[in-house]
């Protein structure tokens, strides 16, 4: 038997941040910048549903530690979404969280792209792609890439989005330690950071593009972990590049294939111990 009201199971994915440079810092307190984004297999799954117009709008998390209030990004962009369009009604969101907090993956602004994606479908899509990542743009600079779910590459504050052509299959190795890194501070602090000397921060040329990230240099300052787990992961035969992905705190390696990436995380889960989270995964088309 069908649900008495219709509802939508998206998948929502991560992404990595293959080159992040920042540009300088913006009369709006933001900061300029230019980077590459490219979605990942690691994805969140979002459930929409309506619900009867006397019920109350509902956001449940299978994560008991994110916030179900009004600074859930998720009920931003429903709220967005209602304020655009006028369409004003009950529903249902939950979301099954895969892809950790605080780890520079995107996870909630991948969330609340997929609600908006998801809540336009439902309501007989009254927003085009452009209405929508313009919505997307006003919650989170990294919403609107979210809208695409293709690699793009992004400027301005991380709004202003270009879908690229990206032929790569790169496999990754992502490596989170038990914390996380607000990406608010670690914009703050970029242009007072300095580089720690024997760590490397500059340009890693591949294939794919120079992987460089200029956030690692105030992350680095504050957590010290992660400049060595990224010095170790370049000391590995099986790393062609290793990175920091956007504001931390992940650090990803990428490598030939998955039986590469199953040796490489095997050893990483000797050296980081068992609070990392550590997951192998490939960029998506």
């Amino acid at each position: 038997m069908s649900p008495p009201f219709p509802s939508l199971v998206l998948s929502a994915p991560a992404k990595i941040n293959l080159w992040l440079r920042i540009l300088g810092k913006r009369d709006d307190g933001f900061h300029d910048i230019e980077t590459r984004m490219c979605p990942i297999s690691v994805a969140d799954e979002v459930t929409i549903q309506a619900k009867s117009d006397d019920a109350e709008t509902t956001l449940t998390c299978s994560d008991t530690s994110l916030p179900l209030d009004g600074s859930n990004l998720a009920l931003k962009a429903l709220r967005a979404f209602e304020q655009q369009t006028g369409i004003r009604r009950s529903w249902s969101i939950h979301l099954e969280k895969r892809i950790p907090s605080g780890a520079g993956l995107g996870g909630g602004s991948s969330d609340a792209a997929a609600v908006l994606k998801g809540l336009n479908q439902l309501t007989g899509a009254p927003l085009s792609q452009a209405d929508l990542c313009a919505i997307a743009g006003t919650i989170g600079s990294d919403i609107p890439f979210f809208i695409h779910h293709s690699t793009c590459d992004a400027t301005g504050r991380g709004e202003l989005v270009v879908p690229v052509s990206f032929p790569h299959r790169l496999t990754l190795l992502l490596i989170k330690p038990p914390f996380g890194v607000p990406t608010p501070w670690a914009y703050r602090q970029w242009s007072i950071s300095q580089e720690i000397p024997g760590v490397r921060y500059s340009l890693q040329e591949c294939p794919w593009g120079d992987m460089v990230n200029d956030l690692e240099r105030p992350v680095f300052a504050k957590h010290m972990l992660l400049p060595a787990l990224k010095t170790w992961l370049l000391q590995q035969g099986e790393t062609r590049a290793a990175l920091m992905s956007g504001s931390g705190s992940t650090m990803f390696a990428i490598v030939d294939d998955e039986p590469t990436g199953h040796l490489l995380a095997s050893r990483a889960r000797e050296w980081i111990g068992d609070t990392a989270w550590i997951h192998l995964a490939h960029t998506l088309p």
